[in-house]
């Protein structure tokens, strides 16, 4: 009697994990609207109404990887601190963002599609939590600027640049890695000039 709902409850946790992998595959690569149960059942090698066990709908399994990308996309910058050298902070925060890049494109490329599909179902977390949090960055950095540490610069747009210049490793890496050839490493190398570039432009 005891080891039963203990099996139960790892076979579920291994299904749950089996349908949310197979979703961001599916995601990714077809967007919301191109995607459906069915599709995402087979690439779980689950039946639909299995799926449906574990999640109500496709809405309902979108949202949830929605929900843990953001939070992981998110947790970088919260490391953002007023102690320590403001330029390796932001560096760091560089990093951290081209290796998540480079250790989950799927997800970085799941949340691409839904931006520039109108960010329906991440509206309210954009204009919420995220928009909070930058604002809540952006001022330590202008902090760091009225202390004269790094240079003048405007915080929200270097966020940004941070954002597109990480992320297009991702999003692009067919195009990255087509253009560069098999003999290049384009993280290692990005890593390199990213360093270079936000060094140079935060340095007074």
């Amino acid at each position: 009697m005891d080891d039963r709902p203990r099996r139960q409850s790892r076979i579920q946790q291994k299904n749950r994990e089996a349908i949310l992998s197979a979703a961001l595959q599916e995601f990714s690569a077809r967007g919301f609207a191109g995607t459906t149960i069915d599709q995402i059942a087979e690439a779980a090698g689950l039946s639909k109404p299995n799926v449906l066990y574990y999640f109500p709908s496709k809405e309902a399994i979108h949202s949830a990887l929605l929900q843990g990308l953001l939070e992981m996309w998110l947790s970088p910058l919260r490391e953002l601190r007023a102690e320590g050298d403001p330029a390796d902070q932001i560096l760091a925060y560089a990093r951290r963002k081209l290796e998540m890049s480079r250790d989950y494109p799927q997800e970085s490329r799941l949340f691409a599609n839904e931006v520039l599909q109108g960010a329906g179902h991440l509206a309210p977390i954009l204009g919420g939590e995220l928009r909070d949090l930058v604002e809540e960055k952006s001022t330590l950095i202008s902090g760091w600027i009225a202390e004269g540490r790094i240079a003048q610069v405007d915080p929200h747009h270097l966020l940004f640049s941070i954002w597109a210049l990480t992320q297009h490793y991702a999003d692009f890496e067919v195009q990255v890695r087509a253009v560069l050839g098999p003999d290049h490493d384009p993280y290692a190398e990005a890593q390199v000039f990213l360093d270079q570039l936000y060094r140079r432009l935060l340095t007074r």
